[in-house]
């Protein structure tokens, strides 16, 4: 069944203080219909969800790639026949986030996204994830290129030669025809020309330890010089693709001039108000900012998360390359097999009449569509690379009976002010793990509480069985190792309020936000997307069956449970890394010859913006055979397996988040 629809331009409004109306003109000299993915992370297959239709849940499926194909071809072939020009762009973040990529690395992504008609990708930050040469190969691979005008790879051995990492690309369009242009020395007089320009992040090696010699530079600048360089030479119809998060995109907008249209990634924000499914109202899809001349405005878009759903809009440009309209919306992606339970089984599926109903809300609704998938693709994944991720999920730990939701932010996409409920289980099993006989006998110290960045969480615990590869190959699928790391009461206080304030503003990347295990805290807003206060940080003293609260104390030392990426103070998590400057009692653990060994952490220093750890001896190879070095993924399978049979949220609250009202 495929009852796609076609896009429906909605009004823009202006939503920035400040921002001005699109502007009216009475005719325009070019348009262009973009349509654009981001933050894929590797969901080729669908993402089980959920979602209302009427007063009616739905357990259904959303996007994966070759759903995502067939609406992307649904989209050409549509601008084909009216002989509009047409570009697809990716956002960035196609790596990490699945089994696949856990055993495939970039191959994989190479092999699908290649087939899917790109025209570019923004760098993302987890492109870094593994090293410069698979990058390097992957780039290599690819049949379209990736951009970012901010970043020098001169002087990194592995991509200083790669050519198809660019600054920029241009386009010229003559209707639907689209020619590359790579002399801007000889432009074409007779066609409409598009320049697509990258922004990558500027704090990349802070976020992204892996990123060898690669150097960032400041993105404002590098994104205004890029501008100014293509306007003089004759191009005036610009777009950015960038992976920096929507209230980063909305910043660049408000300081440089000449961008037309920002296409994002990396906040993981679906643009849109998707209410009308039970969703959220996740701010406003094509939105107009003013840039500081004044005079120009930008349009701003981003599509989500996870490949469950696809943007499309038509941006008008004048005669002198300023935006005339920019319309569009988000399109949720949709199986046609619903079920009334998340554990999905034969008698809760929906009957004949059921689904009538659900497909006939749908088909009235502009922002979900029922799509079928890409028959090739779907072919080519289960016969070439499903048979391996199947067999890596290894034993049953536990039984799932509801879905167990995770959400990087506290009440962001319908979530209440407790924000994710799989957070607090891991690290609740990260604290369970180190305090566990074998653990404390290498470390010496008993941990106290547990601490973890939202964004270090890739999945939802969903119903059914839940496997040992449900964690290590899904919801923790970085190999991070556990630490157990000494430090003061008055560093965690620093450490939480500092990355809970960062998280404040509209689209901001929230994957530092913290949560935690015996421990709790509640930060209130106190001017709306700007800041706010830390209430209170208390920790958990009693016992499971009788736990009591004891506030924290700034003098103390508290040994913490915490994976080495945010024990070494990555993603934000400063005071960590303030703290062991000088010196530091962390101890990091990995498995050595199937052997539990602890690496004992001198200090750290920074090092051209990273931090490098120093041990007392060596740290952990974990490029070696011998060395396994998930211990965050293994603390919580060994937590599930002992502890929770029926896998269900924490019986007490981890955070509260009071948002201004």
């Amino acid at each position: 069944m495929n009852l796609s629809k076609p896009l429906i331009a909605l009004s823009v409004t202006a939503a920035l203080a400040g921002c001005a109306q699109t502007p009216s003109q009475p005719e325009h000299a070019f348009t262009l219909t973009v349509a654009h993915i981001n933050d894929t992370h590797s969901n080729f297959d669908p993402v089980k969800s959920s979602f209302k239709a009427n007063d009616t849940l739905v357990y259904n499926e959303f996007g994966g790639y070759p759903r995502l194909k067939t609406m992307a071809n649904e989209y050409k072939e549509a601008a084909k026949e009216k002989n509009n020009s047409f570009l697809f762009l990716h956002g960035g973040d196609a790596w990490q986030g699945s089994a696949y990529f856990k055993l495939n690395e970039g191959a994989m992504n190479a092999d699908l996204l290649s087939q899917m008609g790109l025209d570019a990708m923004a760098l993302g930050n987890h492109e870094f994830d593994l090293n410069n040469a698979k990058l390097n190969q992957f780039m290599n691979d690819i049949n379209f290129p990736v951009v970012a005008a901010n970043v020098d790879t001169s002087k990194d051995p592995d991509l200083k030669d790669q050519t198809n990492l660019k600054p920029y690309v241009v386009f010229a369009f003559d209707g639907n025809q689209k020619t590359p242009v790579a002399d801007l020395e000889n432009l074409p007089k007779d066609k409409d020309l598009v320049a697509v320009f990258g922004i990558a992040l500027d704090d990349m090696p802070n976020l992204a330890p892996n990123t060898g010699k690669v150097q960032f530079h400041n993105m404002v600048e590098s994104a205004q010089a890029t501008v100014d360089m293509l306007e003089a030479k004759g191009i005036h119809n610009i777009i950015a693709l960038t992976h920096i998060g929507n209230s980063v995109d909305l910043d660049i907008a408000s300081k440089v001039n000449g961008i037309d249209l920002i296409v994002g990634g990396h906040s993981h924000t679906l643009l849109g108000d998707f209410t009308n499914l039970g969703h959220a109202n996740n701010g406003i899809y094509a939105q107009m900012v003013n840039n500081p001349d004044g005079e120009s405005q930008t349009c701003v878009v981003q599509a989500g998360q996870y490949a469950q759903a696809i943007g499309q809009l038509k941006v008008s440009f004048d005669e002198n390359g300023d935006v005339a309209a920019c319309n569009g919306l988000n399109t949720m992606l949709s199986n046609d097999e619903y079920y009334h339970s998340p554990m999905r089984e034969a008698g809760s599926k929906f009957d004949k009449d059921e689904t009538t109903k659900v497909v006939n809300f749908i088909d009235e609704e502009e922002n979900i569509t029922i799509t079928d998938e890409d028959v090739a693709m779907r072919s080519h994944i289960d016969s070439k690379y499903k048979p391996a991720v199947d067999k890596a999920y290894g034993s049953v730990i536990s039984q799932v009976a509801d879905e167990i939701n995770h959400e990087r932010r506290p009440g962001d996409r319908g979530t209440d002010k407790h924000g994710s409920d799989v957070a607090p289980l891991v690290a609740e099993g990260q604290y369970y793990w180190a305090n566990s006989t074998e653990v404390q006998k290498v470390t010496g110290m008993k941990v106290d509480f547990a601490l973890i960045g939202a964004g270090g969480i890739r999945t939802n615990m969903e119903a059914g069985e839940y496997r040992e590869g449900n964690v290590s190959l899904e919801l923790l699928p970085f190999s991070n190792f556990m630490s157990v790391l000494p430090v003061k009461g008055a560093d965690i206080k620093a450490l939480i309020a500092g990355a809970v304030t960062a998280t404040l503003p509209e689209g901001a990347h929230a994957g530092k936000f913290p949560y935690g295990g015996h421990i709790r805290y509640q930060y209130t807003e106190t001017t709306t997307h700007q800041k706010g206060k830390l209430d209170y940080v208390e920790v958990m003293t009693g016992t499971k069956a009788d736990p009591s609260w004891t506030p924290i104390v700034d003098s103390k030392i508290y040994n913490v449970a915490i994976n080495n990426y945010n024990a070494t103070g990555n993603d934000g998590w400063t005071p960590l890394f303030k703290a062991q400057q000088k010196d530091s009692g962390r101890v990091d653990l990995a498995y050595v010859d199937g052997k539990l060994t602890g690496f004992k952490v001198k200090n750290i220093e920074e090092v051209s913006g990273k931090y490098k750890v120093h041990y007392e001896m060596s740290g952990p190879n974990c490029k070696a055979a011998n060395t396994r070095c998930n211990t965050d993924a293994q603390a919580v399978i060994d937590y599930v397996a002992d502890e929770q049979p029926a896998l269900a949220p924490l019986s007490y609250e981890v955070v509260t988040f009071n948002r201004a009202q």
